[in-house]
């Protein structure tokens, strides 16, 4: 040997193993690495990582159904209860829901500076809350399509214990309690659920959604109302949105025109809350839900699963699955002792009510009832 003793080439596939025993040197030959135990582990270790990847995204997609069933909740804290059960006798519950979604004129919670923004007038001018919007809101049990009916609120109604006068005034006289008795009185259903949203809160859940697209019919310039719109599809903020739909001095249409303009943009406001850009982006997401929570006051007796009903029951208007209507209308300027007023057409409105009552499939727009 040559004195490389300590270590023995056995061949090109061997290392020599070197280890001391009994003070002399032996040498024990292993396999050499071909690269097969490098891959192995290169690939055990990229499955690894994959794993981890799909385990961080699936405790993120968990995360987020989470905060999405949350926020509802969270929100619903927020929300304003009130007593709106009428006393005495009231119609018999039908098959499907009934809601009343009442848009109000209350300036609560609003400073000068505000009203003075959303030209609402001030407090003092305004003697009195009233229903701006009145719209009946009927989910059938089974086929059929959800439907809106705005209840102008220059209705000509009588109003228990008061005669005879626009239905708005049913609200100043004695609150939503003896409004909602004076609808049932006058259509024979029973109201299963009643959600209101004041000026400053539908103004701020527009403004929660980065405004709300809609498609303005006709140029419309109302100072009363705050607004001078083009014609033409554009992006309204809250100040212009609620001018929109409280304006009537520039609508030809004037209280009709009013109704229908309520309805088309509370479908676009549920139609932009329920956009990717918003429930995709948790704090867009979170933002409008806790808005409108703080904007809605409910009766005691209305729930979450009422209130979810009543906004996808908007939806599904807005899309077109829905039919959005105001109660057939036989005279809209009748004279009165409290002024012009609209008066309904009876018997095409009992027609309605009852095929409501009955929790008749609704498909079409029922004959005189306006758009």
């Amino acid at each position: 040997m040559s004195g490389r003793d300590d270590h023995l080439v056995v061949d090109d596939v061997y290392e020599v193993d070197t280890r001391t025993r009994g003070g002399s040197r032996v040498s024990s030959p292993r396999p050499a690495s071909d690269g097969h135990d490098k891959d192995h582990d290169r690939g055990h270790g990229h499955r690894r990582r994959w794993r981890w990847v799909l385990a961080v995204v699936a405790i993120l997609i968990v995360a987020w159904l989470a905060f999405m069933v949350w926020v509802p909740f969270h929100a619903w804290g927020n929300v304003q209860r009130i007593n709106v059960s009428p006393d005495g006798t009231r119609p018999a519950a039908s098959k499907g829901y009934d809601y009343l979604l009442v848009g109000s004129d209350s300036r609560e919670g609003l400073t000068r500076a505000q009203q003075k923004q959303l030209s609402t007038g001030s407090t003092k001018v305004a003697q009195g809350t009233r229903t701006d919007s009145i719209i009946l809101v009927h989910v059938p049990s089974g086929g059929g399509q959800p439907a809106l009916i705005s209840l102008p609120r220059d209705s000509y109604v009588p109003i228990p214990g008061h005669g005879h006068n626009k239905i708005n005034a049913a609200y100043a006289l004695g609150g939503p309690k003896l409004l909602v008795q004076t609808i049932e009185q006058v259509t024979d259903l029973r109201i299963d659920g009643y959600v209101e949203i004041g000026f400053g809160g539908f103004a701020a859940v527009v403004d929660s959604l980065d405004g709300v697209d809609i498609c303005v019919k006709h140029a419309m310039d109302d100072p009363k109302a705050g607004i001078n719109l083009k014609a033409g599809c554009q992006t309204l903020n809250g100040r212009n949105a609620l001018g929109y739909v409280r304006a009537r001095y520039s609508d030809p249409l004037g209280d009709i025109g009013r109704v229908e303009r309520q309805r088309q943009f509370l479908g676009a406001i549920m139609q932009k809350a329920a956009s990717p850009s918003t429930v995709l982006i948790p704090w867009r997401y979170y933002r409008f839900a806790t808005t409108a929570g703080a904007g809605l006051t409910v009766g005691d007796d209305t729930s979450l699963r009422d209130v979810i009903r009543v906004l996808q029951s908007l939806r599904a208007v807005s899309s077109g699955d829905g039919l959005s209507l105001t109660v057939p209308i036989s005279n809209a300027a009748l004279p009165t002792h409290v002024g012009s007023a609209v008066k309904w057409d009876s018997q095409k409105a009992v027609e309605l009510f009852t095929k409501i009552k009955n929790d008749e499939p609704l498909t079409v727009v029922p004959t005189g009832s306006g758009k």
